[in-house]
Order: C-alpha cells, then sequence, then structure tokens
C-alpha cells in the first residue's frame, strides 16, 4: 500500500465539505429508536446550520436529543467503488435559534439555495438550528479515515491494528 499525502486527503475534505449543499441527520425517536431524515445545511465556521418545519418529525426529535450526527456522502453516481463512499460524519450537539435574527446565517442559506425559497420558508414555521461538531470521522476509501474537525485544523489518520 503507497503513503498516504495527507495534505493532498486534507485539500479534498476541505473542497468535499464546502461542496454539499445537503445532510443527513439522525437521531432518537421519543421512543429511543433511530430515526434519519435529510435536510439542506450551510456552514459558517465550524458550525452546521439547518432551516426545518415544526411540523417535520426530525423537528421534536432534534429539539430533544442531545446529541445529532450530520452526515455528508458523495453522489453515487460519482462513486467509483460504493465499499468505499467518500463520506463525512460528525458527531454534533444541536440548538434551536428560532427564526429571529441570525442574518448572517440566512443570507448564507439564500446564497446556497436561493433567496425565493427562503423568503417563502421565514413566513413559514421553520425555525433554525445550529449543528455544532464534537468529533467527526472523515473516510474517503480503504484504509483512508481521518478523525477530524470541520475547519480541518484537526485531520488525524486513523490507523487500525489488525490484529
Amino acid at each position: 500500500m503507497k503513503p498516504i499525502n495527507i495534505e493532498k486527503e486534507k485539500d479534498n475534505f476541505l473542497t468535499f465539505i464546502e461542496s454539499k449543499k445537503t445532510c443527513i441527520i439522525s437521531m432518537l425517536n421519543a421512543e429511543g429508536e433511530p430515526f434519519i431524515s435529510n435536510s439542506p445545511v450551510v456552514k459558517i465556521g465550524d458550525t452546521f446550520y439547518i432551516y426545518i418545519s415544526r411540523i417535520a418529525d426530525h423537528y421534536r426529535f432534534i429539539e430533544n436529543s442531545k446529541f445529532v450526527d450530520l452526515m455528508l456522502i458523495a453522489d453515487e453516481a460519482s462513486t467509483h467503488n460504493h465499499f468505499a463512499t467518500e463520506r463525512l460524519r460528525f458527531k454534533c450537539e444541536p440548538e434551536n435559534l428560532g427564526n429571529e435574527g441570525h442574518e448572517e446565517i440566512f443570507e448564507a442559506f439564500s446564497n446556497t439555495h436561493g433567496n425565493q425559497i427562503m423568503s417563502l420558508l421565514k413566513t413559514l414555521d421553520f425555525s433554525l438550528f445550529s449543528l455544532t461538531p464534537v468529533e467527526g470521522r472523515y473516510v474517503v476509501g480503504f484504509g483512508k479515515a481521518f478523525d477530524v474537525n470541520p475547519s480541518g485544523t484537526k485531520f488525524e489518520h486513523v490507523v487500525v491494528d489488525k490484529k
């Protein structure tokens, strides 16, 4: 196996994370069972933000969760080996920020997802959540897993002892 170019992998990681417009979110439902959904997402600094409807099941599940997993995943069409799909998962602390203020975040949503849709959603029952990562794992292939933070200042190759 050839040596891993950490700087190249880190650059790929930063490009990957900035390119994503949606995320998969996982939490526990009211009965403590796994629940998964998706949402449009923006990232500012080291924090992710989702803007979701109060009538969505995941709204109250996130609101009542200490932690939420957030996953970004490569498009299947561009994945050569589906056993080694490029993906990124963060364990996050969620916080309901409401629907007032936070103009920098709403501007990021408008720039990423469109001003027209964001103007409409702000008139509905949507609420902004921050998802602050506490740990992350980026996987880009066999033997290529890294413990990370969103800015890439933490980017450590995970080595498994195969004994």
